[in-house]
């Protein structure tokens, strides 16, 4: 024992301190860059997601004079219903959604000749037109479908969906890295214990903005992640790979519905306004065009209504589609009747499709019948969108939501607070550049699952070489 070495190495000690805060320093960095970057983007992500969460007692409350009616227990048939809309809007009928209660209108969309399709609400009780909407689909209103539009960036094409993508990924990893970096390492006071004492000196520097920021992050870590999660199956790339991974394995939208049936090129999310979301991209089935001359063109009557209307919508509810949902009409010679619903409780979410000229069911298929991936995207979607667990759903995300925007705020406060004169205030990229083997593995396997991070972080890694490389330069010379 006398000629060993110490249990002590303060060679080896000094090297691990040197080498963790080296990590420290790197992590902080990279927290503090992608959240500069990314940090726009959240803040449209939370402010137009809190108020989409409650769009339906918006659209109610902004057009109850078109969206209620006086209850009765008198209601028209399907097709006189769509009838009254066209004499008061000409045109093509494209959809119509049933009252949903006695006290609701229906609606009829419709193409007018002048290539515009508006939302045309009717009285089901006796007729009457109550009044036109632009037809803003699943939003429910033009105000909604704004919203929606500036959540998912589609304003800006491609590219939006592309980086509203990669800011969910980061909005993950960022949740990552702080937890990384709130870690007390040897420090007693952290978090509440040193916002209170902060606030009890009377001091509301970057160190408190620091800290409630650190706090705030803590606490609404797992919903921030969960909302990104169950977004990004609507995102471009991710979404996309996640869907067909599902389908590949036998767990989304399972083969064996069609038996034969003829199938056309048309995916069923561009002809309803609300389907589930697994079942978006399945194409829509052709209906039998050789009984088209017993029906006359593409079944549709003198008045514009397609003639099995009210057979179509007889049989969806009878094989038990709840209210709420929207038929859409025959598109073409081969084209289907479609009833979808996509409700608060998605165990009743359905699609059926029904021949235009026979009326036979080609096609119905419901949430049992969506394999474990399909199921769980369907149940992470409904909770995203704060529809799942009524009140209560919409308030936690509101609350998720508004701590997404305390985050954005405490981050730019404190970047403003300090910040050198004339500078962006980057932290300086660490001396020792020492990283540990399973951190460069889990960035790796980050970049992996999220193709767009990956992508960011390989242009971020860039701009931090020829940064390093540039700074060595003026160095040597």
């Amino acid at each position: 024992m006398g000629g060993g070495q110490s249990r002590h190495d303060p060679v080896t000690e000094t090297s691990s301190r040197a080498a963790e805060a080296a990590l420290y320093r790197a992590v902080w960095r990279w927290h503090f860059i992608a959240g500069l970057v990314v940090l726009p983007f959240v803040l449209i992500l939370a402010v137009t997601g809190g108020i989409y969460l409650f769009k339906d007692e918006i659209n109610n409350t902004a057009h109850h004079a078109v969206r209620f009616v006086e209850p009765s227990e008198t209601t028209l048939q399907p097709s006189q219903i769509v009838a009254a809309a066209l004499v008061a809007h000409p045109g093509s009928a494209k959809a119509y959604t049933p009252a949903p209660a006695l006290d609701r209108s229906a609606e009829v969309d419709i193409l007018g000749a002048d290539g515009l399709r508006n939302t045309i609400y009717v009285d089901p009780h006796d007729g009457t037109v109550l009044g036109t909407l632009w037809d803003s689909g699943a939003a429910g209103s033009p105000a909604m479908y704004v919203v929606r539009k500036l959540h998912s960036l589609e304003y800006v094409g491609w590219l939006g969906n592309r980086l509203i993508e990669a800011a969910a990924g980061w909005m993950i990893l960022l949740v990552g890295t702080g937890i990384y970096l709130w870690l007390p390492r040897g420090r007693k006071n952290v978090g509440t214990t040193r916002i209170k004492a902060a606030r009890a000196k009377g001091r509301r520097g970057r160190p408190w903005w620091r800290d409630l920021h650190a706090v705030t992050g803590i606490y609404t870590g797992v919903f921030i992640v969960f909302l990104a999660l169950t977004g990004l199956p609507w995102s471009g790339i991710w979404g996309a790979k996640f869907y067909d991974t599902a389908y590949d394995l036998g767990l989304g939208m399972p083969d064996g519905y069609w038996s034969g049936v003829p199938l056309s090129t048309v995916p069923t999310e561009d002809v309803v306004d609300r389907a589930p979301w697994i079942m978006e991209r399945q194409p829509v089935p052709e209906s039998d065009g050789t009984h088209a001359g017993h029906h006359g063109d593409m079944g549709a009557g003198p008045s514009g209504v397609p003639d099995l209307l009210d057979t179509a919508v007889a049989e969806a509810e009878a094989r038990g589609i709840v209210p709420g949902y929207a038929i859409s009409m025959p598109g073409g010679p081969t084209g289907v009747f479609t009833a979808s619903v996509y409700p608060d409780d998605i165990t009743y979410e359905r699609v059926i499709h029904i021949d235009q000229y026979s009326g036979a069911v080609l096609y119905d298929a419901g949430l049992e019948d969506l394999g474990t991936l399909g199921r769980w995207a369907e149940w992470g979607i409904s909770v995203h969108m704060g529809q799942e667990w009524g009140l209560v759903n919409q308030i936690v995300l509101l609350l998720a939501c508004a701590a997404m925007v305390m985050l954005c705020i405490s981050a730019a406060l404190m970047w403003w607070k300090r910040r050198p004169q004339g500078a962006l205030g980057v932290p300086p990229v660490p001396v020792d550049w020492r990283i540990p083997r399973t951190l460069l593995v889990m960035a790796v396997a980050a970049g992996i699952f999220f193709p767009l991070v990956g992508l960011s972080m390989l242009i971020l890694a860039a701009v931090e070489i020829a940064l390093y490389l540039g700074r060595r330069r003026l160095v040597a010379s």
